[in-house]
């Protein structure tokens, strides 16, 4: 079997060329891989197309990279924790494909079963089906290109549309193990994107917190197999932000005066 195991992240990501195409595993701040995206920051890349849920947040994950304006175009489900990437794409920087969650993830589950294109439900009977949803603006707040209107068929008396499944250039994930070959177990809800985005590159890159020596892993514990991981790069546990914390507030005491006054019996 290969040895699959690349020294540093920079290496990992060295030949990721300007225009290339990202499927970006994560959701939120959760399971980011974000030493990869450091080191493609770092490496200069520009004029990329980013596949991810979000793109980000103002100095974190993608967003380094938006903040650069390296990011040409993003195909994304939710996007509103960036006021950079609301900038950008208000002001014609940024193409900008929003697409259902549901179908996002879909997208790159049968990209990577190779299913070239598949019908659902969301999105029918509004701009996602019919075209006419923004994609870029142009300087002056007008819409310089919208959707086009995509294919409707009737299954079983219900309406569907037809999206078709992506297969970017690249694909970058974080994972808790792996070991040598490529196999890649997740922990816990980074399992969000990173699996679907783990199948859907062709050329699939996977930070791992721990590596291990192949059968160290169970192989019925193993989320992703080695076989469509082409290179893996350990970079420990790393920092792990919290987008958005919420605490509980300790009860009061009771004070004695507000203590029930009772009666004798």
């Amino acid at each position: 079997m290969i040895n699959k195991v690349m020294a540093t992240a920079a290496d990992a990501v060295a030949d990721i060329p300007d225009g290339a195409s990202l499927a970006v595993g994560g959701f939120g701040l959760c399971g980011i891989p974000v030493a990869l995206i450091d080191a493609l920051h770092d490496g200069g890349a520009t004029d990329l197309e980013t596949v991810s849920n979000n793109c980000g947040v103002d100095d974190w994950g993608l967003g380094r990279l938006l903040a650069d304006h390296r990011i040409r175009r993003t195909v994304s489900s939710y996007v509103g924790e960036n006021k950079e990437f609301a900038r950008q794409f208000l002001a014609g920087e940024l193409e900008v494909i929003l697409t259902p969650q549901g179908t996002l993830a879909e997208k790159l589950r049968a990209g990577g079963a190779g299913i070239p294109a598949f019908y659902t439900s969301a999105g029918v009977g509004t701009q996602v089906s019919e075209g006419g949803l923004p994609q870029k603006y142009d300087g002056d707040g007008s819409v310089l290109q919208a959707s086009e209107p995509k294919e409707v068929r009737t299954f079983r008396d219900a309406e569907y549309v037809l999206e078709e499944s992506l297969t970017p250039d690249y694909a970058l994930v974080h994972a808790w193990k792996g070991d040598r070959h490529g196999n890649l177990v997740f922990s816990a809800t980074a399992m969000n994107f990173n699996p679907l985005c783990a199948m859907a590159g062709r050329i699939t890159i996977a930070e791992v917190e721990e590596l291990v020596e192949p059968g160290e892993l169970d192989p019925a514990a193993v989320h992703v197999p080695g076989i469509f991981v082409q290179r893996v790069v350990p970079v420990g546990p790393g920092e792990k932000r919290i987008e958005k914390r919420t605490v509980t507030l300790a009860p009061a005491e009771p004070s004695s005066s507000s203590a029930p006054s009772g009666k004798d019996s």
